[in-house]
Order: C-alpha cells, then sequence, then structure tokens
C-alpha cells in the first residue's frame, strides 16, 4: 500500500510560535554561529551553514526512513524516524531534503515535501518553510513525520538532519543522520499496492471482530504439532491510511516481528498507541490455547472497535504457534464504503504469511534469523519441501483461519441514511446519553455497592465502577437497566480543578527483556500529557528500568522460552480464585534433553468481597434471531448465576423473552370469483360477451401483482332475416327461451318484481382487528324486465358487525 498525501503547512499561534522560533534559535545554534550568520542571508541558509560540533562515526542518533529502501519511487510516502538509543535523548532537531549536490540556499534545491504527522511533536520551521523542526522544548527519544518524494527526474536525494542536545548540534554530512535515496525507475515488486480512498462517511460504526482458528491436525495433518500449537494474543487497531501497521512487500516492524517470531504483543501494542492521532481503538483479543476447539467447548475469541471518517482501516495479526514467523491476519481493511455508508459485514479466509524475520521452514525449526530482513509475504505450497504446507503440484493452502467483522451499531447522524436492517434503526435512532434514571418501576433493586478503587493510579483519567443486584422483574415485557454502573475518576491526589498539577499519561507496557538468557533490563515510558497551567516544570518520572529474567540457566541442557504473555483475568468475580499465565518453548535444549522449563503459571487472585454482591450474574447474551423471518416474533436471550449457592439466594431471571418486529410479511393481491358471462352484445350475428371479478385486498410489502380484472370471449348467434318483423318475432321468442332456462339452471338467485338478482357476494374484511368492525356484502342487479319500473330494480347492500371484542 502505498500513500498519496498533500504536504500540509500549519498556521501556529503567536504563543505558540513565540515559544518555537526561541528555541530554534537558542537550542539549534550556539550563541557564536548566531551571530556570524547576518538574519537576510540566503533561502535556509542559517540552517545549512550553522556549524556545531561534528563527531564522526557517531552513532547515539540515526536517521532511518522505514523499510530502509535505497531507491524512492516518486510521488510515493515514506515514514521518516529521527531517533536516539537509549539512554540518549535530544531536545530539538532540524530535519530536511535536498536534491544531491546543492547548496539548499535557493527554492528549488530542496526535494519532496514532509508532511506533520503529530502537532504536538513537529512543525514547519516558520523562517525555513521547507524543514521541519520541534513544536515544544521537551526531552525525547523519538519523533516521526512522511517524506512525500519528488516527481520523475529530480535525481538522488539527500535526506539530513541536526540534533540539539545541550546547546551542542551534530550535524553529519556523512553517518547515521544522513540518508541517500536515489530514483527508481521501475515499480517495487511484490509491494501490494492497494489505492484507498478518502471516507465520504458521517458519524461511527461499531464493529465486532471475531476469529475462527480452522488450523488442527484434522485440516493440516502434515507435521501439526501436538504440543503447544496455539494462536496468540490478537492485537491490531482501527487507524487512518497514514499509518501502516503491516502490509505484504513492506518491511516488519519490531512490533510486528515480535509477534510473528515469539506471539509477544507487548512492543506492537507500543507502536500503535504511540501513533494515537492515527488510531482510533486498539484491538486486543486474547490467546488461544489449545490453537482448535469446538466452539460448543470455548468461543472463540472476539474484540469490538469502532471507526469514524478518518480513521476507517482495520488491521491485525496473531502468530501461528510454534512457527518461525508465520501470522495472520489483515492489513488496511477499508471499512467505508463508496455510498458514504458503512460495510455491514466482512468474511475473510485466511492464510499464513511470513514476517521476512526468521528462515526456518518447519513449525519447530530452531532460531536462524534472516540477514537481511526480507519483505513480507504470503506462504505458498513451494516455499520448501520439508514445508508443513508443501504441495508438489504447487496448489493452494487450505485456509488456517475465518475472520469475521459485522457492524453491531452506528452512532451519530448518517450521510447513508438508508438503514440496512432493523438493528440499525434502533441504533440511529438510540440516544447515546440519558441525563434521567429511567429505571422502569417494574424493576426491583438491592442498594448500589460502594464504588471500586479508581482504574487509573495516576492523573490520567480512568473509571470506578459500583453493582447492585436486580431483586425482582414484575413486567418480563419491560427490560431493567443494567445492575453495574461507571463514572469517571483520577488517581489518588489529582483534580481536574488543580492547575499546579502535571498530568501524566499511563505506564507504556514494559520492553522485552535486553537478553534472551540470564538476567537484563528492561525498561517501560510515560509522557507529560498536560504540563502546569502555572508554568512549573514536572519533577514527576517519565522512564522506569528493572531487571529481568529470562532462562535463568543458560547452560547446554536449558531451553529457550518465550516471556511470560499476561495474566488471563481472575476466575472468580468476587472473593478469592485463580488467573494463570502462559508461555512456549521457542528452542528445545541442545544437548537433546527433556526441556523442564514450565509453560504455565497460576496463581490466586483476590476479587472483592462476594457478600456485598450476594447474586453475581454473567453479563447477558446476544438476543437471538427473531423466531420469524418477516411480521411480528419472539426472541431470547440468558445469562448465567457465577456467584456460589452458599452466598445467598438468587431469584434473578435467567432468561428473557422479548418481542421482535422484522419487516411486514408481503400480502398478495386477493380478488373475488369471476362473475357470470354477459349476454352476447348482437342478438344476430357476431358479437362478445365479457365478464368482471373485482379487487377485495389491494398488494403490500411487495405481495403479487393483481391479475386481470375482466375477460371477454366472441359470441355468435344466428344469421340475420332480412324482414325485420319475421327477425324481432325471433328474438323474442329466444329471449323468452332463454329467460325460462336461466330461471331453471339459477335458483339460488333471488327474484323481484320486475328484475332478476345475482346471489350475494361473500362478506368484505373487517374494517378493524379489534374493538367493532363492519364488513359489506352486495347483490347485484342480473336481468331487468320492460314491464319493471327502475326503483323497483336496483342494486342490495347489506351491513354487519365484527370484531366485536375489545383490543
Amino acid at each position: 500500500m502505498r500513500l498519496s498525501l498533500v504536504p500540509l503547512r500549519l498556521s501556529r499561534s503567536p504563543a505558540l510560535l513565540a515559544l518555537a522560533l526561541p528555541l530554534a534559535a537558542a537550542l539549534a545554534f550556539s550563541d557564536e554561529t548566531l551571530d556570524k550568520v547576518p538574519k537576510s542571508e540566503g533561502y535556509c541558509s542559517r540552517i545549512l551553514r550553522a556549524q556545531g560540533t561534528r563527531r564522526e562515526g557517531y552513532t547515539e542518533f540515526s536517521l532511518r526512513v522505514e523499510g530502509d529502501p535505497d531507491f524512492y519511487k516518486p510521488g510515493t510516502s515514506y515514514r521518516v524516524t529521527l531517533s536516539a538509543a537509549p539512554p540518549s535523548y535530544f531536545r530539538g532537531f532540524t530535519l530536511i531534503a535536498l536534491k544531491e549536490n546543492r547548496e539548499g540556499d535557493k527554492e528549488e534545491d530542496h526535494a519532496g515535501t514532509f508532511q506533520i504527522i503529530d502537532e504536538e511533536e513537529t512543525q514547519f520551521m516558520s523562517n525555513c518553510p521547507v524543514a521541519v523542526t520541534e513544536s515544544t522544548p521537551r526531552r525525547r527519544t523519538r519523533i516521526q513525520v512522511f517524506w512525500i518524494a519528488p516527481p520523475a527526474g529530480t535525481g538522488c536525494v539527500i535526506l539530513k538532519a541536526s540534533i540539539v542536545q545541550k546547546r551542542i548540534i551534530y550535524f553529519q554530512d556523512e553517518g547515521s543522520l544522513t540518508k541517500k535515496l536515489c530514483e527508481q525507475d521501475s515499480m517495487f515488486d511484490g509491494v501490494t499496492d492497494k489505492p484507498i480512498l478518502d471516507c465520504c462517511a458521517c458519524g461511527t460504526a461499531k464493529y465486532r471482530l471475531t476469529f475462527y482458528g480452522n488450523w488442527s491436525e484434522k485440516t493440516h495433518p502434515k507435521d501439526y504439532p501436538r504440543r503447544a500449537n496455539h494462536w496468540s494474543a490478537i492485537i491490531g487497531g482501527s487507524h487512518s491510511k497514514n499509518y501502516v501497521l503491516w502490509e505484504y512487500g513492506g518491511y516488519a516492524s519490531e512490533g510486528v516481528k515480535q509477534v510473528a517470531e515469539l506471539g509477544s504483543p507487548v512492543k506492537m501494542e507500543e507502536e500503535i498507541r504511540q501513533q494515537s492521532d492515527e488510531v482510533l481503538t486498539v484491538i486486543k483479543a486474547k490467546a488461544q490455547w489449545p490453537a482448535w476447539q469446538p466452539l460448543n467447548v470455548r468461543a472463540a475469541p472476539s474484540a469490538e472497535f469502532s471507526v469514524d471518517r478518518t480513521r476507517h482501516l482495520m488491521s491485525f495479526l496473531t502468530m501461528m504457534g510454534p512457527s518461525p514467523d508465520w501470522n495472520v491476519g489483515l492489513s488496511a481493511e477499508d471499512l467505508c464504503t463508496k455510498e458514504c455508508g458503512w460495510v455491514q459485514k466482512v468474511v475473510q479466509d485466511l492464510i499464513p504469511w511470513d514476517a521476512g524475520t526468521d528462515s526456518g521452514v518447519t513449525y519447530e525449526s530452531p532460531n536462524k534469523p534472516t540477514i537481511p530482513q526480507e519483505k513480507i509475504r504470503p506462504l505458498t505450497s513451494l516455499d520448501h519441501p520439508q514445508s508443513p504446507f508443501y504441495d508438489p503440484e504447487g496448489g493452494s493452502i487450505t485456509q488456517v483461519a475465518r475472520v469475521v467483522i459485522e457492524r453491531i451499531a452506528r452512532k451519530g447522524e448518517q450521510c447513508n441514511i438508508v438503514p440496512d436492517n432493523v438493528d440499525d434503526i434502533v441504533a440511529d435512532l438510540a440516544p447515546e446519553e440519558k441525563d434521567e434514571d429511567d429505571t422502569p418501576e417494574t424493576c426491583i433493586y438491592s442498594n448500589w455497592s460502594p464504588w471500586s478503587a479508581c482504574s487509573s493510579s495516576t492523573c490520567d483519567k480512568g473509571k470506578r465502577m459500583r453493582q447492585r443486584m436486580l431483586k425482582a422483574q414484575l413486567d418480563l415485557s419491560v427490560p431493567c437497566p443494567d445492575t453495574q454502573d461507571f463514572q469517571p475518576c483520577m488517581g489518588p491526589g489529582c483534580s481536574d480543578e488543580d492547575g499546579s498539577t502535571c498530568t501524566m499519561s499511563e505506564w507504556i507496557t514494559w520492553s522485552p527483556c535486553s537478553m534472551s538468557c540470564g538476567t537484563g533490563m528492561r525498561s517501560r515510558e510515560r509522557y507529560v500529557k498536560q504540563f502546569p497551567e502555572d508554568g512549573s516544570v514536572c519533577t514527576l518520572p517519565t522512564e522506569e528500568t528493572e531487571k529481568c529474567a529470562v532462562n535463568e540457566e543458560c547452560a547446554p541442557s536449558s531451553c529457550l522460552v518465550t516471556e511470560w504473555g499476561e495474566w488471563d483475568e481472575c476466575s472468580a468475580t468476587c472473593g478469592m480464585g485463580m488467573k494463570k499465565r502462559h508461555r512456549m518453548v521457542k528452542m528445545s535444549p541442545a544437548d537433546g534433553s527433556v526441556c523442564k522449563a514450565e509453560t504455565s503459571q497460576a496463581e490466586k487472585c483476590m476479587m472483592p468481597e462476594c457478600h456485598t454482591i450476594p447474586c453475581l450474574l454473567s453479563p447477558w447474551s446476544e438476543w437471538s434471531d427473531c423466531s420469524v423471518t418477516c411480521g411480528k416474533g419472539m426472541r431470547t436471550r440468558q445469562r448465567m448465576l457465577k456467584s456460589l449457592a452458599e452466598l445467598g439466594d438468587c431469584n434473578e431471571d435467567l432468561e428473557q423473552v422479548e418481542k421482535c418486529m422484522l419487516p411486514e410479511c408481503p400480502i398478495d393481491c386477493e380478488l373475488t370469483e369471476w362473475s357470470q358471462w354477459s349476454e352476447c352484445n348482437k342478438s344476430c350475428g357476431k358479437g362478445h360477451m365479457i365478464r368482471t371479478r373485482m379487487i377485495q385486498m389491494e398488494p403490500q410489502f411487495g405481495g403479487a401483482p393483481c391479475p386481470e380484472t375482466v375477460q371477454r370471449k366472441k359470441c355468435r348467434i344466428r344469421k340475420c332475416l332480412r324482414n325485420p318483423s319475421i327477425q324481432k318475432l325471433r328474438w323474442r321468442e329466444a329471449r323468452e327461451s332463454r329467460r325460462s332456462e336461466q330461471l331453471r339452471e339459477e335458483p339460488d338467485g333471488e327474484q323481484f318484481p320486475g328484475c332478476r338478482m345475482r346471489p350475494w357476494t361473500a362478506w368484505s374484511e373487517c374494517t378493524k382487528l379489534c374493538g367493532g368492525g363492519i364488513q359489506e356484502r352486495y347483490m347485484t342487479v342480473k336481468k331487468r324486465f320492460k314491464s319493471s319500473q327502475f326503483t323497483s330494480c336496483k342494486d342490495k347492500k347489506e351491513i354487519r358487525a365484527c370484531n366485536v371484542h375489545p383490543c
């Protein structure tokens, strides 16, 4: 995937510029240098000609273009990172891009354009708008920007960076702070070029990702690892097109590498959270040990996430374990439609892919790092004869998993106002917040339990919870609200009103141990989210380090294992329970002995006292499908009793039933029976007869349309005679004869003076379903005799009551 970004020019507020300009002047260059360089000199010359301390081969600072390419593709966007190796840091920096062998004192000497990623970290220099510098003066170890390559024909480009640390500038023409890229004539081979359009949808959409592993000994019997087979924890996020978690044809980041080789999501999560402006939701789901179990034994792992107009893509990955560096996942799946709506459902079968960091060919191959690192690619059935997916005929690999991404809600005003189903109508109309307590009177609760401790121990906002018990539900048709309540909170000693308090982020998870065998070090970081309003300095630490031990015994008889995964949730929701964590064997002992390292641990965990909540229930399950496919039906949901029986009686309902309404069932057109054929319209010669029928019910909700209501057929009576008097006599005789025959054939027809009537029609549908309606039926004139008067021979109508029972 290649990004096409428009260069961004930021207009800073006067206060921020007042802060940034002294930094560029005071930190970027020594006082002596500034005195020698006049302000009126050429284009950006103050930056390029400023000279500070230069150290050959000094590599604690580095400038890196993601993927470490030697060539650039014109117009393509590249992520550029400027970083310091711990414990080093830098306070200020300058980043420029020059055409090769150019001095940079003219605007045309500069190549490509930079794109700001984080406005709090970076900005364009006010006196040199093609260069990027820091936004605020503070200690930092890394910044990132996008660089959009120049058009074809530009030639080679030099990316150069300067670092400011304690008023000393390191500006290297050749070294770790300089990167040379030359123009590439042909397209990158093997890179997925997947254009991503801007999203025009409105509001937000919420999705549920469900992962169904199909990797088992039955589906993939060759060399299937019977021990320790598993899927690692799922890690991913919903993000913008400016951020790439991973992609075919790209290079695995350090976080992707650790997921691919060790199944550890820690570094990957850290990388995702560092892109907070580009990421809306971090997607996380538990690991699966073993890799496959029936759904009635273990539910498929799932996670919920949201998307919006700017962050409408989702990516995730999970490791097949054990394996060298094999994973499955989705990359930049677009959930925004061209019609400015949100995709209803995505179902994707997954095959494994190679991260390009380990050269093993079997599930349990020993560590064999791929040097240099290769691009991410899908596995094929012809990769290696020892591969478990090898097929000499080159067939496709049987899918190892399936992912289902289904939309479960939409919030906010939607551009595409046509809902896809009834759930969308409810989701679109439901208010997001309720200011008043709307607990129905039919729901009887216990008192609220005390508030729990705040989930945040720092000055970052967290949540606290309280619970109550539903004692009785007098009307099952009226749903009762949740039995849990949440409230925002902050750690001890923090206050939103205290303007002199440093607001700190939560600690980012611990880095991997620096040693794969023995004792090493690991660290974690946090950052200042808001400086004190009074201008004082934050004294709270932003970094912590501690010792860590992995594979304590480093003898030939010891085996190499991964770090411990995160602890599972406590098995109990109140009182004493157990929790577990796992790790896997990465390499067996070199001497061939049996690995004695434990791969799972369990310990006790203490939850709040159970007597405060004598009846503890699991959350309600999802509502079942409606019992009908159209019209009115019923649906159910269930929950389980999780508290121990001896803690008290629990009379809670474990099942709820409610009505559901699907689109109305289609109603076909309904017609009366055909009437009798009319008399021939001619008394002699050729003529025609007709018959009709009436519409009793018009079609509704897509029902079958009405067929014809009038039919005609030919009739032929004797030839017409030339003598009119004889002809009239025969007509009269024929009419009298037909009249006598019809009287004999239609005994059910009613006779009235001077006319003959058709039989009564059937009663019409009742006008109401309840509360009293009416029905009607009709009797029409079939034959009127010449001797009759018009007022005594006419159509008749009867009315009667129906459905008189109350509603």
